[in-house]
């Protein structure tokens, strides 16, 4: 345990910070799945409902500073060459 005070402020900044990046990547993985298993099931007019909210989550993500830009285009890539396949 960090004995000065600016140390201290550090670790409780960083806790914050750590419980926020986790619920947010949290959410994008529960994102992920849901639109993964709409596929998965076939159903064509669920995934095409839940892409876009899946992008917008991403996209939320970078903004946020949990994934780099270019991960976030290649994921949504992928989700999108999934979608073009039920087609």
């Amino acid at each position: 345990m960090p004995n000065i005070k600016s140390a201290k402020k550090r670790v409780l900044v960083t806790e914050k910070k750590t419980m926020r990046n986790k619920a947010i990547k949290s959410a994008l993985k529960t994102q992920i799945k849901k639109f993964l298993s709409a596929i998965e099931a076939g159903d064509k007019e669920a995934a095409t409902k839940l892409y876009p909210e899946t992008v917008s989550a991403i996209d939320a993500a970078v903004t946020k500073g949990i994934l780099h830009k270019n991960n976030a285009n290649n994921r949504k890539a992928k989700l999108a060459v999934k979608l073009n396949s039920l087609n």
